[in-house]
Formats: C-alpha cells, sequence, structure tokens
C-alpha cells in the first residue's frame, strides 16, 4: 500500500511564516485504500521528535494539532501513516512549515518613516528608498526576514530583490491589523557588510482607493518595519532591525500609486539626498499572519499584435483582459519618455477608450480620472527594461506613445498578477462556444482575486460583499480560496459597525464607515448577507468548521439588525394600517435589489436610494436566518438553531403574505424575484409549479433572454433545470443575442461584463467589461451539465447527476476536492449515454444518471452506460 499524500497546513500547503501555533493538518489517503480508521502524526520541532500514536478517527481534513502549540519561528517538520481497509500505511514524504513571529515580545526592529517635506506632497506621490547597513559575522546556516509596511514594500539585499510577493504587505484594514510576510533570506547572505534597502509606496494605506480617489484611509504617512534574524553555522544568532540609523530619500518612483500608476524617472538618483528616516512610533499590536496565499506574478502573455496608431502611437493588443502590468524593453536614448495607457475597450474607430473607466458619481460635477498611465524617462542604458512596481492596471490593450523603436509582439510582454491561488476545478464540453464563455469567467475571476475579491481590477477595485456572496461558490469549485476568503471575512469582521451593519465594501477607510457620507447606503440586503453567506460555503466547500465559530458573532449582530429593522420601521410608501405580518417585512434601510437588471439601469439616484426593495430584503432575511438554523446545528447550538430556524419561518410567511398573490402568482413579477424565491425555499411546495410557470412565461416574454441582474443570475439556470424545464435553460445558455452571456463574446469578450450592455450596438463600452459576478453562471455547467454537487462537507458525500441539454455531446468536470480529485465525464456514442465516473479514497457518490436511475459509487474509477 502507498503512503498518503498532499500534506497541508491549514489552507496554505507549507507556509514560511505561519500563524496558528496549533495549526489543522490535512492529508490525502493512500490510492488504493477505501476508507481511514485511525491515523498517526510524527512531527519534529525544537530538537525534539514528537509522535502522536494512534488516532481512531476516520477524518483526514483539518484535523487538530495533536502536540503542544510551537512557538515563534519555529521550523516544523512533520508526516503522518494511515490505517485503512488494507492496513497499516508508510509514512508520507516529509512536509514542513514555519511559524511567523506570533508574539509582540518577538520583535525588537522600529517602526521607520521615509524623511518627507512639509507639508506633506499631495497625491500623486513619489516611493521612498529606505537603506540601513550591517555586517555578517560568519559563514550563515539559515536567516529568515520579516517585513510589513503602512503603504507597498520591496525589500532588498546588497541590492538583490528578496522573495518574489507583490504588493505586499496587501489590502486590509489597517487600522486594526497589519499582515507580517516573512522570507527565506539565506541565500543571499555572505560574510560582510551587507547594504539592507527598501521601496515604500502608498499602496492602499494613504494612496487612491476606491470608486472615489479617496486618499489617505488610513493615515498620512507611510512606514516600514523588517526585521533579519540570522543563524550562523556555529549555532549563535543576531537579529537586525529597521531603527533610527536608516536612511531615506525619494525613489526614481516619482509617482506611484495603485490607481494612477506609476512614473519612473531612470535618471541618475541625486546621491546625496539621503536623510534620516523618523520614528513612526508604532506598536506591534496590530500585526498578523494572513492565512491567504500572496500575491504573484502568475502568467506571461505574449501580444496578439501592436499597431501603429499615429507619428508616435502605437497600440497593443494582448488579445486577453488580464491584472497586471506590461514589461517593456529597449528605452532608447537618456531623457526620452515613453508613456503606456493602459484600457479595456477600443473605441468604434478601433483606438484605446478609457471614458467608461471614469467614475461618474451623482454628486460631482464631473466623471474623475481612469488612472492606469505609467510613464517611464531612460537613463539611455543599453537593454534597460521597464516593468512597473507598486501598481497593477485591468486591460487588454496598451497605447505606447514616444517609444523609439518600430514595437513587435516579442517587445511587449504582459504580465499577469494577482493572489497565487491553488487551480482545483476545471470543465469542457463539445461546444467551444461554452468553453470560451466558462474560460472567461475564470479571467475574470482572476482578474478580480488580487488580495480580495474585487469587484473589477480598475475602475473600483472594491471588495463588494454582495459580489462574493454571490460567486463564492463557483470560486471555490475553480481554485482553493479557503484562505483568502478567510482573510477577506477577517476585514468584514473587524468593520461591522455596532449595531451590526455590515458595509457594502470591505476593507473600506472612513467613507463607507458609520460617519462617513455613504453611512445611509450601507448594510444593503444580499450584500451584508456575505457574512452569513460566505462562511457556509465555505463549510460547504472545504469542511471548515472554525470559520462559522470565528463568524458566529457577526453573524448574530447582522441579522439582529435585519430583525430590528423589520420590526421597528415601516417604508414611507406603506399606508393604512399596519398589519401583523409586517413585522417580518424588512422594508427599511437602503438596498441595492436586484442590480443592474436588464433594462432598469439607473437613471435617477435619488428615485433609486428611495425605492421599496422589500421583496429582496426580506427574502434574505429568510435565507440568512435558515442559515443560522443550519449553522447552529453544525456548532452544537440547539437552542439556537431552534430560535433561528422560528424566525426564518416568520420572515417567510411574511414574505409569502406579502408577494404570493391568492392565484399563486409571484410579485414583483420579475425573472430574479421568481428564480430567488424558488432556490430559497419561499414558494409553498403546492405553489411551485404554478412560480416555475410563471418564471417560464417571463422568459418566454423577454424572448427567451436572461432578465436577471447581480443577485439571482446564479440562481436562474439552476431553477429552471431543477423544475422540469432544463430544455429553456439551455436555450438561455446558448442565446447569443442581448442581453446574453455569447452575446458578450460575440463582442469580443474575454472576461464578464459587469452590464448586459456592457459593450453597444454602436461599439461604445459601458462600465467594468471585466467583473464576475454575471460569470457565476458557469455553476450550472459544473453542478449541473457535469452534475458534481457537495451532499456532505468537503464533497466527503457527493452526487455525480449529470444534465446533458443544448445539442452537447460530451462534457467533462474535475475536481481536485480536500479529499482527492473528482471526476465526471459523460458522452453521447451511438445512441447510448456513457458516464465515467472518480471517487476519491474515504469519500462516496450518489450517482443519478439522467433517465433516473440512482447507484452508490466507493471510490474507484466507475462506468455506466444508459
Amino acid at each position: 500500500m502507498s503512503a498518503p499524500t498532499a500534506s497541508a497546513v491549514e489552507h496554505l500547503g507549507s507556509p514560511l511564516g505561519l500563524g496558528e501555533p496549533a495549526p489543522r493538518l490535512s492529508w490525502r489517503l493512500p490510492e488504493d485504500t477505501l476508507a481511514q480508521t485511525a491515523y498517526r502524526i510524527r512531527a519534529e520541532f525544537g530538537g525534539v521528535v514528537h509522535d502522536s500514536d494512534w488516532v481512531e478517527s476516520p477524518g483526514s481534513v483539518l484535523e487538530a494539532w495533536p502536540f503542544d502549540p510551537v512557538g515563534s519561528a519555529q521550523p516544523v517538520s512533520w508526516q503522518v501513516r494511515v490505517r485503512t481497509d488494507r492496513g497499516e500505511s508508510g509514512w508520507s514524504a516529509v512536509a514542513s512549515f514555519e511559524t511567523g513571529l506570533l508574539a509582540a515580545g518577538d520583535w525588537t526592529a522600529s517602526w521607520i518613516r521615509p524623511g518627507e517635506p512639509e507639508p506633506l506632497p499631495q497625491a500623486p506621490r513619489p516611493a521612498y528608498e529606505l537603506r540601513g547597513r550591517l555586517v555578517i559575522q560568519k559563514p550563515v546556516r539559515r536567516a529568515r526576514l520579516y517585513a510589513t509596511a503602512h503603504g507597498l514594500y520591496e525589500t532588498f539585499l546588497d541590492g538583490v530583490r528578496v522573495g518574489d510577493l507583490e504588493l505586499t504587505p496587501g489590502y486590509t484594514h489597517y487600522s486594526a491589523r497589519v499582515p507580517v510576510q516573512a522570507y527565506d533570506a539565506s541565500p543571499l547572505l555572505r560574510p560582510g557588510p551587507v547594504t539592507w534597502t527598501a521601496l515604500l509606496s502608498d499602496g492602499w494605506f494613504r494612496g487612491q482607493v476606491g470608486i472615489f480617489r479617496a486618499v489617505d484611509q488610513w493615515g498620512e504617512r507611510t512606514a516600514f518595519l523588517a526585521q533579519l534574524h540570522v543563524e550562523y553555522d556555529d549555532g549563535t544568532t543576531e537579529v537586525f532591525g529597521t531603527d533610527a540609523g536608516w536612511e531615506s530619500r525619494p525613489s526614481s518612483l516619482v509617482r506611484a500609486d495603485l490607481i494612477d500608476g506609476v512614473s519612473d524617472d531612470r535618471r541618475a538618483t541625486d546621491a546625496a539626498g539621503w536623510r534620516p528616516v523618523e520614528p513612526a512610533g508604532l506598536g506591534y499590536e496590530t500585526l498578523f499572519w494572513s492565512p491567504a496565499p500572496p500575491t504573484r506574478r502568475i502568467e506571461e502573455l505574449r501580444p496578439r499584435s501592436v499597431v501603429r496608431r499615429g507619428d508616435d502611437r502605437q497600440l497593443v493588443d494582448l488579445g486577453q483582459n488580464i491584472n497586471g502590468w506590461v514589461r517593456l524593453g529597449n528605452l532608447g536614448p537618456a531623457g526620452g519618455e515613453v508613456t503606456l495607457v493602459h484600457g479595456e475597450a477600443l473605441d468604434p474607430d478601433g483606438d484605446l477608450t478609457t471614458d467608461h473607466l471614469r467614475p461618474a458619481v451623482p454628486f460631482l460635477p464631473e466623471p474623475l480620472p481612469a488612472g492606469q498611465v505609467d510613464r517611464v524617462v531612460s537613463a539611455g542604458r543599453p537593454g534597460d527594461v521597464f516593468e512597473p512596481r507598486h501598481t497593477t492596471h485591468g486591460f487588454r490593450y496598451v497605447t505606447i506613445e514616444g517609444h523609439p523603436d518600430e514595437l513587435t509582439p516579442e517587445d511587449v510582454t504582459g504580465v499577469v498578477v494577482h493572489s497565487d491561488l491553488r487551480r482545483t476545478g476545471w470543465f469542457s464540453c463539445s461546444d467551444e462556444r461554452i468553453n470560451r464563455l466558462h474560460e472567461a469567467a475564470v479571467w475574470s475571476f482572476r482578474d478580480n482575486a488580487c488580495e480580495i475579491p474585487t469587484d473589477c481590477p480598475h475602475r473600483e477595485r472594491a471588495g463588494w460583499t454582495g459580489d462574493w456572496q454571490l460567486y463564492a461558490p463557483t470560486a471555490a469549485f475553480l481554485y482553493d480560496v479557503a484562505g483568502f476568503s478567510a482573510k477577506w471575512l477577517g476585514d468584514v469582521a473587524i468593520e461591522q459597525w455596532p449595531d451590526g451593519t455590515i458595509a457594502n465594501i470591505s476593507p473600506h477607510g472612513p467613507a463607507e464607515g458609520p460617519d462617513g457620507p455613504t453611512a445611509p447606503l450601507q448594510g444593503s440586503a444580499g450584500w451584508g448577507d456575505a457574512v452569513v453567506i460566505v462562511p457556509w460555503e465555505l463549510y460547504r466547500a472545504y469542511g471548515d468548521e472554525r470559520i462559522l465559530a470565528e463568524l458566529w458573532p457577526n453573524m448574530v449582530r447582522w441579522v439582529g439588525r435585519a430583525e430590528r429593522m423589520a420590526a421597528a420601521g415601516r417604508h414611507p410608501g406603506r399606508t393604512g394600517p399596519e398589519a401583523a405580518h409586517e413585522r417580518y417585512l424588512w422594508d427599511t434601510g437602503f438596498h441595492w435589489g436586484e442590480w443592474l437588471e436588464p433594462g432598469n439601469e439607473v437613471d435617477d439616484f435619488g428615485a433609486f436610494v428611495a425605492a421599496d426593495r422589500s421583496d429582496v430584503a426580506t427574502a434574505y432575511f429568510a435565507h440568512s436566518a435558515g442559515l443560522m438554523a443550519r449553522i447552529a446545528e453544525v456548532l452544537d447550538k440547539p437552542a439556537e438553531s431552534a430560535r433561528y430556524a422560528e424566525l426564518a419561518a416568520r420572515v417567510t410567511a411574511a414574505w409569502r403574505t406579502e408577494f404570493l398573490a391568492a392565484d399563486g402568482t409571484v410579485r414583483p413579477a420579475t425573472q430574479a424575484n421568481l428564480a430567488r424565491a424558488l432556490t430559497f425555499g419561499l414558494v409553498p411546495e403546492d405553489a411551485v409549479p404554478d412560480a416555475v410557470a410563471q418564471l417560464v412565461g417571463l422568459v418566454r416574454a423577454a424572448g427567451t433572454h436572461v432578465g436577471t441582474g447581480f443577485l439571482a443570475t446564479p440562481f436562474l439556470l439552476p431553477v429552471l433545470a431543477e423544475h422540469g424545464e432544463a430544455d429553456l435553460a439551455y436555450e438561455l445558455l446558448f442565446q447569443d443575442g442581448p442581453p446574453s452571456w455569447l452575446h458578450m463574446l460575440d463582442r469580443g469578450a474575454t472576461t464578464m461584463w459587469e452590464r448586459w450592455n456592457g459593450i453597444a450596438d454602436d461599439g461604445t463600452p459601458h462600465e467594468s467589461l471585466n467583473h464576475y459576478s454575471k460569470g457565476a453562471v458557469i455553476s450550472f455547467l459544473h453542478r449541473h451539465t457535469a452534475g458534481l454537487r457537495p451532499l456532505d462537507p468537503a464533497y466527503r458525500r457527493f452526487r455525480v447527476a449529470p444534465l446533458p441539454g443544448g445539442g452537447l455531446t460530451q462534457a467533462s468536470a474535475t475536481l481536485d476536492s480536500p479529499y482527492g480529485r473528482i471526476g465526471s465525464a459523460w458522452q453521447i456514442r451511438d445512441g447510448r449515454f456513457l458516464l465515467e465516473v472518480v471517487v476519491p479514497p474515504g469519500t462516496t457518490a450518489e450517482v443519478v444518471l439522467p433517465n433516473g436511475k440512482a447507484d452508490r459509487a466507493g471510490p474507484g474509477r466507475h462506468t455506466f452506460t444508459t
């Protein structure tokens, strides 16, 4: 029998800089086994080998650490062996992790600030170079560098960059917590003097953030903190760190902003411009180790074309909308300036436009700049290469102005940058258009998975809560987003208002807080419900009960707020005596509702704000209360489970009283309202056939076009398929007239649009063309076309129920679940349906064929025919 594989710690594999002193462990069972009955962990740390002895348990996902907690900066190696139906396995390959600095007392370095002129320069501001010196006394066995910043940083030893992480320390609520990164600096140190430098820019901390381009959200001064731990070959140690002896000066990045872009003057920097740093006076209490994977350069693309658009302008087409930047070579003679303007669309004349990326906010006199402009002034060095730092752009096209050469695709490289998530899910089918749709949805998520789940990689770059709650199930199939989501949820929890309000965006600065100008617009149903829905979806996908326990107090406060708002208030548009059911009708406060439904674009923002959207708000109130009952059951809270089940029943009854007519029709009569009501179980069982017929009628009345906006789009096709209307679901999927998913592709989209009419008939683009929300439709491909659906958390028990349709002759999906690889692949050949199912060890599958025949499958590869 082989040994266990895929050993992992928490959700990070083998991390350097782990924040958990007692981390949970996971592994996959040997391929030739059926089930585990016991496991044994062996770990070495602190010079001692620890052995758990045999633990009687079938669990192999997020199992508790069986030893005493480990200390700070502690390297740990560990192995696991298992007892299965085939006996005892051998030990797994050695896996490792290393903790970070876990206590404030582990830090001796001081926070430092670059010297800046008074008054402070206005944004956009330069990046600063910081410098310290040290001496390595002896040969180095091991070295660890720990660093963080208020702003963005890179750090260097003797001019060599340490690590390959980008946009560190990341995007978070800096007032409450600041992520720290750990690096292996061992290969970079030799005996002798060392110059230690850092590049520090505004980043999210004080640079432009969000649609309002707000600056100084978390402070007016940047700061840097770093500590270098050196262990010599003879066993002695030495610690170096940032302190008052460091110096600073403005760097060659004379402008560095995440949204605006960078300006890099490569000509000589004033060597005499160094001045002493200033003490920042900051402590260590807010430092933390993120559970999310870091951001990195992920992929490089060669442009599809480079064409001249004028005497001094050349247009680059990458052929794919990405998040990242461009690397450009041969900058020409000293003093020559090259300008790069990034965008995702061409105007009707075929030239780059960024007009649709300029935020148009109702109470501002004119749209704000689109940004995304990089400039470089050449130093005249042969072979000099420009690659932006401390910024990213969302773009497919780049206009390059001022370059001395006739550029070719070999001269330009598109660099894709995003969080380094592990890919877990794949889909393909016999129709190339659907494969392209799936790929476009994947790219939209990739481009918006940069430190946090953003709405778009250019115009706003904001962590809209509603967007992530509706896309999280799709993302959790495509990638391992457990740690990524847990980090973001930490910001959501920190930023919750005392009254339970969850802001629309997280992380956020003062503008979205209780005292900010947008305070009346915060706490929308469907957006704030992310604090309940996202942890539940993580539990379903990864079996992580801890995330439910950690967010439980925040869930209670959010649902409690909805309960109070429903009971204590009434929409001003309601007249007459208040009915009893209105106590559970949530018709107060602002709600985005079914944002961007076709034909319901916002023309009068004041009227939009004042509208009664209690159909949406009450539906989410009922849904979240019902989820709370289930979560409480998981957390062994029987009293709370009963209380929330009762609350959900009362809210559901109120929804039915208000929005279900005596003749069984649902109102408002929209595709979104029907799809949501059926998905959330708001329609009584005996009225479901009528509701389905009503939904079908609405779809047909729209010319068989989709009529949902943001919130209900993931529900529409599954609801139809699950209620006997699979043919109609596939008709909608394959519709290529607007509004539809394939219409986007026909207009050249390589990512999903924010609006269904993202590019108008005359070729004019509108708002973001890279917005993953409507891409949630591909969950239908995973869960219905291929038929993979979890029944138990982490897919320990799952269903394979493929649903052919739309003329497809073949489809397959693969998922690397926490227990191993799951597969569903079917084809129609010679009038027969053939299905192949792969079930990993330790799991079981319920297989349901299209003719309704059901079977049970244990670990292994199985073939079914009908």
